[in-house]
């Protein structure tokens, strides 16, 4: 699983570094940003999909 933000929708809510704070963080204007390089470690999947699930934007988006 890999995830990605796309930066058109995202207007900083934090949903995702709030709840997958080792996955996402937020940029300076306060949207959010993946920390991660490549597929997401296993132990970080269940967060990773909260954020997915949360984002009022849809801005968080998977690729398996």
């Amino acid at each position: 699983m890999k995830v990605q933000i796309d930066t058109d929708r995202c207007t900083g809510h934090g949903r995702c570094y709030v709840l997958a704070p080792e996955v996402f963080d937020a940029d300076d204007r306060g949207n959010g940003v993946v920390l991660l390089d490549g597929p997401i470690p296993e132990a970080l999947v269940d967060q990773a999909r909260r954020a997915v699930a949360n984002c009022p934007e849809q801005a968080v988006l998977v690729t398996e």
